[in-house]
């Protein structure tokens, strides 16, 4: 199997190599192409432009029933180069194969939005600087919490995930005041969270995240809205570290935040994980802290505007029909 050049230093999460795929060669036929594919499909060329690199179990969780249901079609889509995939070489274990938008799936796309491929950011070289970059276990991370809370829906028709905008997608709306990591909508019922995630790996000092939370005030002055912050970390002894350093400045500011780590969290992120910081506060459910914050309200910017394009439009979190094709 041909590997992609080796990198100078590799993330924690990729260890020695990379190996790609093969499929055969054959020129791209998007007008016949087009007519093969499903909503389904297209939707998933749009999540992984949004979200850059979904995992196998992370794309099954969300739109398919089974994971042999979505292997086979998602090796169908990397035949017709729709998606692009790699694998990590890890140092124990394998991991699941990792997809990301392919070459028909960025004319596609293009197409859809009447841009060219350039204007996507999408080049033949995209796939190895996601496989190569030292951000990819921190961003798979973020779309591993999110993607679970997507796909809590299938079991519990009362919750939903209806709005996840990427890193950039936030950037693109707030840049200039924040950067989180992600920006979603957490409904249960008729509680809704609104919420920034800082994703915290460990690999920042803590006065780098401390630094952070100036800018969350300032964006709460400045709109007038108040989602909430969640900043989860990888182990409770960091989560514990950054409480202790981040109490005082988030008193200060008046910023409504709860830590949790992933140590806690695993695959049941809506679940009794979270912690609002200040003193002598239990864990609650995402739920709960829509109930325990009610000043809580929906970030600005996310009405469409005239510069808005179907690209930077928000792209759901999950297919179209899901709740009627989950046996599917």
């Amino acid at each position: 199997m041909p590997a992609l050049p080796r990198p100078a230093s590799v993330s924690r999460y990729v260890a020695r190599a990379v190996t790609t795929r093969p499929r055969p060669h054959h020129r791209i036929n998007v007008a016949l192409l087009s007519r093969n594919l499903t909503d389904r499909d297209l939707w998933l060329v749009h999540m992984l432009h949004e979200h850059r690199v979904l995992t196998t179990h992370q794309v099954t969780r969300l739109a398919y029933p089974s994971l042999r249901t979505a292997q086979r079609r998602l090796r169908t889509l990397h035949q017709h180069a729709v998606l692009d995939s790699f694998r990590p070489l890890t140092v124990s274990g394998s991991a699941p194969e990792h997809y990301a938008l392919g070459p028909a799936g960025a004319i596609l796309l293009a197409a859809h939005t009447g841009l060219d491929t350039t204007t996507l950011g999408w080049d033949a070289s995209a796939i190895g600087r996601i496989a190569y970059s030292p951000c990819l276990g921190h961003d798979l991370g973020v779309n591993e919490l999110l993607t679970h809370l997507a796909a809590r829906t299938h079991t519990a028709p009362t919750t939903a995930l209806r709005l996840w905008l990427s890193e950039r997608s936030a950037a693109r709306r707030w840049g200039d005041i924040i950067r989180p990591d992600a920006y979603a909508h957490w409904h249960h019922g008729d509680r809704l969270l609104p919420f920034f995630l800082e994703y915290e790996t460990g690999s920042q000092a803590l006065a780098r995240v401390e630094a952070k939370l100036p800018g969350y005030a300032a964006f709460t002055a400045t709109t007038g809205t108040r989602p909430a912050l969640l900043i989860h970390t990888r182990t409770q002894c960091r989560d514990q570290a950054l409480r202790h350093r981040l109490a005082g400045t988030v008193h200060e500011l008046g910023l409504l935040v709860a830590t949790a780590s992933a140590d806690l969290t695993t695959t049941t992120p809506w679940g009794p994980w979270w912690a609002p910081l200040h003193p002598d506060a239990h864990r609650v459910t995402l739920a709960e802290l829509a109930t325990h914050w009610p000043r809580l309200s929906p970030a600005t910017g996310l009405e469409p505007t005239d510069t808005d394009t179907a690209l930077t439009r928000p792209i759901p979190p999950l297919p179209p029909l899901v709740r009627t094709q989950a046996g599917t």
